[in-house]
This record gives structure tokens, sequence and C-alpha cells, in this order.
């Protein structure tokens, strides 16, 4: 059985093509429903991979490790995922690559029962997180290490969406969990406390929401690699300073219908994202590192380029693509 961390090291081929006709359809997956996943909702709602010339079909799929599969496998063209598994697969072989990233940063809480008052009370307790192997795992870790907590003294356990998490939180079946907007309003409601948040962490910076297509596909379909970028970017200015647009979209989204709940969502991502769209190296040396220490014995490539291509980002720079979406050319 391949391990989360060496699950891509059979590059698939003849699955999907390598390149694509003007008409052709794009499957573009996202990892969940949490409030950051808003930059692929807003691209395809607002209508802005169209204008900039694509056909697009947004995909759910849950997970760093899935969503890494299926891109390496051709189900889809390009995954906005976190970028553990990613570059776990890319050092070993994989035919991916790290192209944006709208999120640099952990957009989770950790959300405890009431008992639970300090990180030391953690010990012997079990915490939900979505799955092993992606971002959750790697905040979880780097926070017990801060905390000075032993790894081996908390039970980490794989517990699905946010939605079953809370539930399973407030029925007493997790001690504690991670929640992301607008789960974190709904167990504030409930009375559940925030313990501490992944952001105040030092090493707070991680590929949360990265855009990855294949490296074969983006040298084959350059054009089509540079739409999707400059719709991608668009959509998350837009959504970061529309904010009439943004909570439409979380509306349709999220089905959450606590006006409350979305409106705290948006406060919280619209001054989260990153724009422009770029990589922090510093958070992919985070998830690096997490990846050696989960992995001993692991010959990790430590060159960052050999993770990420920013190439396009670098070319709508000069070209003042992102001057004229903010206004400011």
């Amino acid at each position: 059985m391949l391990t989360v961390y060496g699950f891509i090291v059979i590059l698939i081929i003849g699955i999907a093509p390598l390149t694509i006709g003007a008409q052709e359809r794009l499957l573009v997956s996202y990892a969940g429903f949490a409030g950051f996943q808003a930059p692929a909702w807003a691209a395809k709602d607002l209508g802005l991979f169209s204008k900039y010339g694509l056909s697009t079909e947004l995909v759910m799929i849950p997970g760093s490790a899935r969503g890494a599969q299926a891109l390496l496998g051709g189900s889809t063209h390009f995954g906005q995922i976190d970028g553990t598994a990613l570059i776990a697969a890319i050092n070993q072989g994989a035919d991916l690559v790290l192209i944006s990233a709208s999120l640099n940063k952990f957009p989770f809480s950790l959300v405890a029962q009431k008992n639970i008052t300090k990180p030391a009370d953690l010990i012997g307790k079990k915490v939900g997180i979505v799955a092993f192997g992606g971002a959750h795992e790697v905040s979880m870790v780097l926070a017990l290490k801060e905390w000075n907590i032993p790894r081996q003294s908390v039970t980490l356990l794989a517990s699905g969406p946010a939605a079953n998490r809370l539930v399973a939180l407030s029925s007493g079946g997790l001690d504690a969990t991670l929640l992301a907007p607008p789960e974190t309003g709904e167990a504030s409601r409930m009375g559940l406390p925030t313990l501490a948040h992944m952001t105040d962490l030092k090493a707070a910076a991680f590929p949360m929401n990265v855009i990855a297509t294949r490296r074969s596909f983006l040298e084959k379909n350059r054009d089509v690699v540079k739409r999707f970028l400059q719709a991608y970017s668009e959509a998350t200015y837009q959504f970061m300073t529309n904010k009439e647009k943004a909570l439409t979209i979380y509306n349709q989204r999220m089905k959450q219908k606590n006006p409350a709940v979305v409106e705290e969502t948006y406060q919280y991502f619209a001054s989260t994202f990153s724009f422009p769209p770029r990589i922090s190296h510093d958070g992919i040396r985070v998830a690096m590192e997490m990846i050696a220490q989960r992995t001993p014995g692991t010959k990790l490539d430590t060159n960052v380029d050999r993770y990420v291509d920013e190439r396009l980002l670098d070319e709508l720079e000069r070209e003042g693509l992102f001057k004229t979406i903010s206004g400011r050319s």
C-alpha cells in the first residue's frame, strides 16, 4: 500500500490528453465547503472563466491527497488544494507543479470541549482533523511542537468534513477539532470555546490554497493556463473587495441560512486572501520541513523552484494585469 506522502510515484499516461481544444471543458477541483474555497467559486460564479474564454466545471474532491491524485491521473486539469501532498508527490517525481496561491496561511482555529482550557489539557485527548497528509495534520503537529506537547500524547483522528466534526465535538465524540469559518461561528454560538488560532503559530505561513496543474499540461497549454490565472486572479480580488458579490457566492455555495455566519465568514477571509495570488516560499519550506519530519530518511529536494512555477504570474504582472484589476493602472 502506498503511503500518504509516497503515493504519487506512478505517472499515469494516456488517461487525459496533454493538449486541450478551445471549446473543451476544463475540470477544476476544490477541496470542501469552508469559506477559504471562495476564489475558485468566484471565478466560476462571477463568469470570469467565461470572460477569459474558458469552459470550466468545478468538482469537489475532499483532501489534499485525493486532489493531487486526480490531477496526476488526468481526472482534473487544475486543483485548488493545500500544498502538502503536492510537494511530497513532486519530490518523488510526479508531473505536478504549483502555479498560484490565494491563501498562504492556516485558516483554522482549534475548538474544544468546555473542560479544555489550555493546550496542555489536550494530552490524552482525541482531536479531529479532516484527513491525514494535509494542512490539518501539519498545523496540529506544528501547534503541538510549539506548545511542547509530545505528538504521541494526542490522538489525531481523521473525522471527515467540518460539519461532521462539529457534530462529533458537540456530542462528545471528539475532545477538540480544527474548524474554519463558517463552522467557527457556529461552534461559538453553541458555547464551545476556541482554544487557539493556527494563524498565531510562529510557523503560520503555509500553502493552504494553491492552484496546481500537471507540468506537462502547463508546457503544452501555456495560453490556457495563463487565461486560467487571469480569471483566478480577478476572482480573488473581486471576492476580497466586493462584499455584495462575495456574500451572494457564499449563500449559494455554503447553503448557510444564518446571515450572521455568512457575514463573519466573509469578514474573516476578505482580509486573509493573497492578491496578487502568489505562493509564499516560506510556506513551501514549512510544508517541506513537516514532510521531512513525518517521513524520516526521505531525501527531500529543498529547491523551491522544483515545486513552484510563477513565470506566468510574472508575465501577467509585467503586462499590468494586477494593476488593471485593482484599478491602479
